[in-house]
């Protein structure tokens, strides 16, 4: 007599997921597509590969997303809303520069963390997405600069008499950016263009430092004080 053998188990389907993966389906989608799009640029990703991975069906992709650039879309918004959010951010420090060695070594490792292979991602597609890549550049920057914009104010306000020159209220937002693009745009490029992220990471002790020395020295040259 033949054994008794179990019924073999249907295949596994990448339809409706198991109840110990339920959990919030959009957010499963979102992480999903983001390790595909970082991995294969927008380009090469697939709706198929991400609805492995979800795991959810298609339909159930489409019926979150309009499509796949929807989705790059979703994806990008959410790196945005999850960037570094400095405001309230209390610099440490006896010193300005202490305070700005300090801010600015924490935006340049939040950036080399959260921003370059989403960046990387983007700049591939800024011809056809140029506004997704407007965005992600203005919220990251913005959001840090206003920080340091912050450091300057409260420094001016410990002054005996009304800051003037580039720490001056009507000055100190720019003043701000100009830091940024020094302290950031070189690290950024060089992580974009495949240096490992641990080397520059190493690099920020020496390199902040150095940065913040030549900016204040700068900003007291400046014929506006």
């Amino acid at each position: 007599m033949p054994k008794n053998r179990s019924p073999k188990r249907p295949p596994n389907r990448l339809g409706r997921p198991p109840k110990d993966l339920a959990g919030d389906v959009e957010e499963r989608i979102l992480d999903a597509a983001q390790r595909v799009f970082l991995k294969r640029g927008f380009q090469s990703a697939s709706i198929d590969e991400i609805a492995e991975l979800a795991p959810a069906s298609k339909p159930t992709i489409y019926a979150h997303f309009a499509g796949k650039e929807a989705l790059f879309a979703a994806v990008v918004a959410r790196v945005m809303n999850g960037l570094a959010n400095f405001d309230g951010y209390e610099a440490k420090g006896r010193t300005l520069q202490d305070k700005l060695i300090r801010l600015g070594t924490e935006i340049a490792e939040k950036t080399i963390e959260d921003l370059v292979g989403v960046t990387r991602a983007i700049i591939a597609e800024a011809d056809r997405l140029p506004e997704l890549s407007r965005q992600l550049h203005d919220a990251s920057r913005d959001r840090a600069a206003n920080a340091v914009s912050q450091v300057f104010n409260d420094a001016a306000h410990m002054l005996p008499e009304a800051p003037k020159g580039p720490f001056s209220t009507k000055r100190s937002a720019a003043t701000a950016q100009i830091f940024m693009d020094l302290i950031l745009l070189p690290m950024l490029m060089r992580s974009l263009m495949g240096h490992d992220t641990k080397a520059l990471r190493k690099e920020l002790s020496s390199f902040i430092p150095e940065r913040v020395s030549f900016f204040l020295a700068a900003c007291e040259a400046d014929p506006g004080r």
